[in-house]
Parts: C-alpha cells; structure tokens; sequence
C-alpha cells in the first residue's frame, strides 16, 4: 500500500526492470535501509558511512537532499551518480545551498525595508499622511497605458486597510485615527505590492527614492 508522503518502495522491486521499478519507487514507502540501497546499488553514489547517511536522511528527508539535486550530480542518459559522487558531497552542497538561500534572504528583506521606508516617506512627504492619498490613482503616473494595472494596484492596497483585524498596528491606526498612513500600511504591503507603487510613482518620487 502507498503511504502518503512515503518515499518508494523495494521489497520485491529489488527484482524488477528499472523501468518498471520507478513506479513503485515514485508511489510506495521505503525505509531508510531501502533508500540507502537504491542510491548505492541502483544510482551508483557512494555512500562511505551508512550510519550517517541514515542520520542525514532522518534530518533532511530523502526529497530535499537526493531529489533536489539529483540533476547535478547524474549522468543523464544512465540517470547513475557520476563516478565518485559520494553521499556526503550531496550533504555539503544541501548545507551550502541553505546557507547561500538564508544569506539571499537576509538581504533581500533588507532592501524590502529600505525601498518601503523610503517609498513612504518621499510619497508622504508629497501627498501628506491620509491613506486616500495612497489609494488615488492620480497621484501615480496614471496614464491610458497603467489605468487598469493602477485600479488593480489601489484595490489592493484598499484590501490590505479594509481588513485591519488581520493587523494589530493597522487596527489600532483604524480605531484610533481613522486614517492608516503609508509608513503605517506598508508593513502590511508585499514586496510586489510596495514595487508596484514604486513602477507607477511619479517621475519626482522614483528620483528621489534611486539616489
């Protein structure tokens, strides 16, 4: 019987064509011991600690560490590990990979805080605090050409205040000021939402925010 989230199978399969083996592998459960099995006797990849391998399997799922970087490390024809590839390479490059994607991250949100910062302060500082400054469309560079795209982008800056429960400090500005100025909406924004804003802000406004 398959199991939901399984990996595949053996058991019998051991004994079965590839071809046909890969749809058993692609449907039913294997134990850790079975993984390890397929990936040194079926894919070639050497495997000098089955301990750890095992360990690493536990932590990391067969999926995210083999599946995720199978193409990298395989012959296409044969679909068989290079020769040499071992185990602990495709650790290594699971850990590198990660810590590349956190670095990545880091900076990304970094300049997502930065661009929303500087986004509402320069719009602000031109249309004043009131989010239906915010929310009109002619206070873009709202030409025939960005009409419909300005309508979609201010529904859904109207979306993000009309639902402040959703939002402590959204809901606070709502009860308290019946207003929600920009540098408050934006911790709310997406990153698409605040790039949107920035592609449609007036040529004054992108200047200042580019320097």
């Amino acid at each position: 019987m398959p199991v939901a989230g399984g990996v595949p199978c053996v058991g019998s399969t051991f004994f079965m064509p590839v071809s046909e083996r890969k749809y058993y592998m692609a449907k039913n459960f294997l134990t850790y011991e079975q993984q390890l099995h397929i990936l040194e006797y079926d894919k070639q990849l050497a495997i000098p600690n089955h301990e750890y391998a095992t360990k690493k399997l536990e932590e990391l799922s067969y999926y995210s560490l083999i599946g995720g970087y199978k193409s990298l490390f395989k012959h296409a024809p044969s679909n068989k590990y290079i020769h040499g590839v071992t185990f602990d390479e495709l650790v290594s490059f699971y850990y590198f990979d990660e810590e590349l994607r956190t670095l990545f991250l880091k900076y990304i949100l970094h300049v997502e805080r930065h661009i929303k910062s500087m986004f509402s302060y320069h719009f602000c500082e031109k249309y004043g605090e009131q989010q239906s400054m915010y929310l009109d469309i002619n206070n873009y560079n709202h030409t025939r050409k960005n009409h419909r795209e300005l309508l979609r982008l201010t529904h859904s800056l109207q979306k993000v205040i009309a639902t402040p429960s959703k939002y402590a400090y959204i809901e606070h500005s709502v009860n308290t000021y019946h207003n929600v100025p920009l540098w408050v909406a934006t911790s709310a924004l997406t990153f698409g939402q605040i790039s949107k804003m920035y592609q449609y802000a007036t040529t004054d406004i992108r200047t200042k925010i580019s320097k």
